[in-house]
């Protein structure tokens, strides 16, 4: 009656895998929006580049907001059923977005997509643990995968934007789509995952509270700037709105049998220092807006140029998942992959910095963005791993997604608009400074004009560089906290010669081996207990 895999005993297992990474290679990248080609949204539905931003945000809610039940719809459906279901409403809702010219229609869509896209996802999580069975290694591979996956999105979204128009690639997304709901439909098993169970246990309304607290937050993000912030009346209502929706959602877990949400984790030392490394994480990350300001707005490329960069991450990010496999299996502390991580990010930001000059090279780009990637993917692997470590299931399962929306929206989008406000305030400060030159001596007034489209890049080149100089000293700062930082290490150990004398030396180790084995052990079969 049960069935703990996702396809029928007469799939051979090779078969299985590859439906699996098909499955993977579709699914991940898929959102409301795709970053390559929402320059073209922008010229194709006459809407402000705000409203793509947000929808862009609302995926990463969507996948939060369900990651705290999705066990629970897990075990509730026949796995066919449901993963057949979910691939046609995917499908759908990017033909949708490809039909339509309103962006509110985007926001809301792009929320669904995150939200089905996550309840697909769990459903490979385990099959791909079981079959690697270490976590730190189903880690590096996952996640090197989705990455280099997520460029890959970016980067045809814009070559289909460029070559054809932006319709296509959700037409061409939605028609994958389709073809895998057929495929799985054939090939999967028509059994549950375990015994079920029902779904009245859903909270829906601390979902609907999780989903308006992050939805508002993300409207302050992305339309800050353009209404200029708190004298918008708009901004400050939403972030109200937020406010006490998130006030709401904390009361309303603490009156639940079963909350929707624990923040039980958020007392383990190993969960505040990851979302720490989290943060910063965030600002190296939030460096997106700064590159793609000086690469379009400064240097001139058009958006499949741009969209090229992103490709020339993927051997960073190869190379940061093959170091994280050997790394786990050779059980190496976390410490140093972490520092070479932030390290490489670093790189990344010095390179910049030295960069900022009118002419800056194509070929220039292959170092930092390598750097980029190599940090990025390293970060992501290696920070998650430690912050959800040594947690229980049902502890992780109810925290994970407040982490999922930490990490890839709070983080990253608190830099963006951070950096947003610096650099138009940088730059009202450099064309300030610039202006001593436009004194009728080095500068005359017949000139002014001519020179004015030079001093306005240089400008944003002076802003930009000064953002990249604090981004620098800060992530020193970060490498100096990584290092003094134990990672869970014992911070006093007595002297092997001791222990020798009190004659436990082998035992203790013997013991602690034995005790180590069988955590993993457990820890390995909880998803598919679960």
């Amino acid at each position: 009656m049960y069935n703990k895999g996702l396809y029928n005993d007469w799939v051979p297992k090779p078969i299985q895998l590859l439906l699996i990474v098909l499955l993977l290679a579709v699914v991940m990248p898929i959102g409301g929006v795709y970053t390559g080609n929402i320059s073209s949204l922008v010229s194709g539905t006459g809407a402000m580049t705000e409203y793509f931003m947000w929808a862009n945000y609302a995926t990463t809610i969507g996948m939060g907001a369900c990651m705290p039940v999705v066990i629970r719809i897990k075990m509730r459906f026949k796995v066919r059923d449901k993963l057949v279901l979910l691939l046609v409403l995917l499908g759908l809702l990017s033909y949708i977005n490809s039909t339509t010219l309103q962006p509110m229609i985007f926001v809301f869509s792009a929320l669904l997509i995150g939200f089905m896209k996550m309840m697909v996802t769990i459903e490979l999580f385990l099959p791909l643990m079981v079959m690697i069975g270490n976590r730190g290694i189903f880690y590096g591979a996952f996640y090197t995968f989705v990455l280099v996956m997520n460029q890959v999105a970016v980067y045809y979204s814009a070559e289909f934007a460029l070559l054809y128009n932006w319709q296509q690639y959700y037409v061409f997304t939605a028609v994958l789509c389709f073809i895998l709901a057929l495929i799985h439909w054939i090939f999967m098993h028509n059994k549950y995952f375990a015994l079920k169970v029902p779904l009245h246990y859903i909270d829906w309304l601390s979902i609907l509270l999780f989903i308006s607290t992050f939805m508002f937050s993300a409207y302050v993000y992305a339309f800050g700037r353009q209404q200029d912030w708190l004298n918008s009346k708009n901004i400050i209502n939403a972030s109200i709105a937020a406010f006490v929706s998130f006030a709401l959602l904390s009361i309303r877990q603490l009156t639940l049998k079963r909350p929707y949400l624990s923040f039980k984790i958020f007392t383990k030392s190993n969960v505040q220092n990851g979302l720490f490394m989290l943060f910063w994480l965030g600002m190296f990350l939030g460096t997106a807006s700064l590159q793609n300001t000086f690469a379009v707005g400064v240097l001139g490329y058009d958006q499949l140029t741009n969209a090229k960069l992103s490709m020339m991450m993927i051997p960073g990010i190869m190379v940061a998942g093959v170091i994280a496999i050997f790394w786990f299996k050779k059980e190496k502390p976390l410490k140093m992959y972490i520092f070479s991580g932030f390290a490489g990010m670093i790189g990344y930001a010095i390179i910049m910095y030295f960069s900022m000059v009118l002419e800056f090279n194509y070929d220039n780009w292959y170092l930092p963005m390598f750097l980029k990637g190599y940090g990025m993917c390293s970060l992501f692997i290696s920070v998650w791993f430690y912050t959800l470590d040594k947690l229980e299931m049902d502890e992780m399962l109810a925290a994970i997604g407040l982490v999922l929306v930490w990490r890839t929206f709070l983080a990253v989008g608190i830099f963006s608009t951070l950096y947003s406000w610096l650099q138009y305030r940088f730059q009202v400060t450099a064309i300030g400074d610039l202006a001593v030159y436009m004194d009728g001596m080095t500068v005359t007034p017949q000139n002014v004009i001519a020179n004015m489209k030079a001093i306005q890049l240089n400008a944003i080149l002076v802003a930009t560089k000064k953002i990249f100089g604090f981004i620098i000293l800060i992530g020193f700062g970060v490498l100096l906290y990584v290092v003094t930082h134990h990672f869970g290490a014992k911070r006093f150990q007595y002297f092997k010669f001791i222990r020798v004398l009190g004659g436990k030396s082998v035992i203790a180790r013997r013991r602690l081996r034995e005790r180590k084995r069988l955590l993993e052990e457990i820890k390995d079969a909880a998803g598919p207990a679960m």
